[in-house]
């Protein structure tokens, strides 16, 4: 652990002292506000990047913030959307995502890299010679595309060689970004460890805390007998004092020694899933609340926790208090501080922890495998965090496996084995489902005979469903046999009741056209200035499958005369 710390200590130091390029200009027109920043807790990531907002619209322009060239251009549905990396001299790339659509040469380029392989979906490497920018060009317009919750621009910088991702804010854009806010504490949850007792609790509890003159914060007296961490919901307003953004460093010093500490400087999208030991998950997936602890049970590779004495946890001793105090900053060192006192007290617990041991104990250092009635689960080794009793049982053909208050970092693979109830037919339309109560959700399902296997990232209840519906097409955008010279686009909305959308291909005059699938909107829809159509008639197809391969064709026809 002591070897793993140094290694993680001396990196980010010696990459924190690195003198970073800060001739960047803004890649927008418009002042920066954020909605979100660098190191930001999201959903089973860390947020790589600042979010921009763009005045609640579209089409502004983004520009190339310094010389170079697009090396990399990803089109897709979900993600990051439309999205452009420009490569620079200095060693680093920039990436602007969540576009509406490039500009010029670089829109020309990725339209006939679409035609030619026929999907609206394309990745590509252009060479440093193909799509040369210089700093200021105007390379795209800002969007909502892919998986944007609103209209903003996600721009972010990566070290070119390590392609790890690192704060914005390094190279200069602290004179675009404005941050004048102090960041904030918001809860403080105090856990029991090793069936220590917590003010008289057994399980974790909230601390209250008040505001003191000078804007810090003292927190009530901790009592407890043994093992303990924290944890603590922060945020930072950053540009305004409306977003609940992230903070950017937090250290705890007990009794005057730096106890942990956290550093949101670079790290690499390989770590960005240990967010979910980062976090208290469970309170997370209860309460949506993101705590981050400073503390871990089971050393875990992540370099954002630069220190971490004794894994953050504190061992209470008889006749010794402790203060600790933790500091949250964010970029520019706008501080706040909250002090703990800490007192060993051998209560007696009014509020139990509920017994959890099952007949499984899973080791997560080795290979665990589970089966029932045809049902098999295999965990590879270091899928979870830590050591935990694993409920696991199989009714009535249904997996029940744990709980989701667990989250899993490596996938797990589920089969159900020897069906013998489906006739062929259902069997071809057969999946392993998670089941919400009465909803089903679809898992990639592989099937071998009589067997279906799935590869999962969560725990909780599966069984086998079928997907026997094809897709929709509906609320066509023209009346057929109309005259649409004037018109500019052809939509058409589409969806599927269970295992989703899958492959969309579009057709006019029996030529393969483009039509980009928006999956928040549910539509899909072809740009006509593309002019595939003709002058005269024009026969319009379109066919949406499933991934349970259900297919649903719509045609009609429409003109187009000047």
């Amino acid at each position: 652990m002591k070897y793993f710390l140094l290694l993680v200590l001396s990196f980010t130091v010696s990459y924190s002292q690195s003198s970073y390029p800060d001739d960047f200009i803004s890649p927008l027109e418009i002042p920066i506000d954020l909605s979100g920043n660098f190191g930001e807790l999201r959903s089973n990531h860390f947020h790589s990047g600042l979010d921009i907002k763009t005045q609640k619209r579209e089409g502004l322009n983004v520009l190339a913030v310094a010389d170079g060239y697009v090396s990399r251009i990803k089109i897709s549905t979900f993600g990051y959307g439309k999205a452009i990396y420009i490569t620079h001299s200095n060693g680093y790339t920039t990436v602007y995502a969540h576009l509406q659509k490039a500009n010029g040469a670089i829109e020309d380029y990725i339209k006939k890299k679409q035609y030619a392989a026929k999907s609206y979906e394309v990745e590509m490497f252009p060479a440093a010679n193909e799509l040369p920018v210089k700093q200021g060009d105007v390379i795209a317009f800002s969007g909502n595309s892919g998986g944007s919750g609103g209209p903003h621009l996600h721009f972010e910088f990566r070290d070119t060689k390590t392609e790890n991702i690192v704060n914005p804010l390094h190279f200069g854009f602290t004179k675009f970004v404005k941050d004048v806010h102090k960041p904030a504490f918001q809860t403080l949850m105090v856990y029991p460890i090793d069936n220590a007792v917590v003010n008289k609790s057994e399980i974790p509890a909230l601390v209250s805390f008040s505001k003191q003159a000078d804007g810090n914060y003292l927190a009530a007296t901790v009592k407890t007998n043994g093992k303990i961490g924290f944890g603590i919901n922060v945020y930072d307003n950053c540009t305004n004092p409306y977003n609940k953004n992230g903070v950017y460093k937090i250290t705890a010093h007990l009794n005057g020694v730096l106890y942990y500490e956290s550093i949101f400087d670079t790290f690499a999208f390989a770590e960005t899933r240990y967010i979910n030991n980062f976090i208290d998950y469970a309170t997370y997936k209860n309460k949506q609340q993101r705590f981050q602890k400073l503390f871990f049970e089971t050393p875990y590779p992540l370099s954002v926790v630069t220190n971490a004495k004794n894994n953050g946890i504190i061992n209470t001793q008889p006749n010794t208090n402790y203060t600790l105090k933790i500091e949250i900053s964010d970029y520019q060192g706008n501080t706040t501080k909250l002090s703990i006192p800490i007192e060993y007290a051998n209560e007696e617990a009014i509020v139990k922890a509920k017994p959890t041991e099952t007949s499984y104990k899973l080791n997560a250092k080795v290979e665990n495998n589970y089966s029932k009635d045809n049902v098999s689960v295999y965990i590879p080794e270091n899928a979870f965090y830590d050591n935990f009793d694993l409920e696991f049982d199989v009714k009535d053909q249904i997996l029940y496996l744990h709980n989701e208050m667990i989250p899993v970092q490596k996938h797990i693979t589920i089969t159900f084995s020897d069906v013998q109830n489906l006739t062929e037919a259902q069997m071809e339309k057969t999946f392993i489902a998670s089941l919400d109560g009465v909803k089903l959700d679809y898992n990639s399902t592989k099937r071998k005979g009589n067997s279906f296997s799935a590869r999962v990232r969560n725990l909780g209840t599966f069984k086998l469903a079928q997907d026997l519906v094809p897709p929709r097409i509906y609320n066509v955008n023209f009346i057929e046999g109309r005259n649409l010279m004037q018109q500019k686009i052809l939509r058409v909305s589409v969806s599927d009741n269970l295992s989703g959308i899958n492959t969309y291909n579009a057709y006019l005059n029996e030529e393969w056209i483009l039509m980009e699938y928006d999956y928040k909107t549910n539509t899909l829809q072809h740009d006509l200035s593309d002019k595939k159509y003709k002058e005269g008639r024009n026969d319009f197809k379109v066919i949406v499958t499933d991934e349970m391969q259900n297919s649903t064709t719509f045609e009609s026809y429409f003109f187009m005369n000047p």
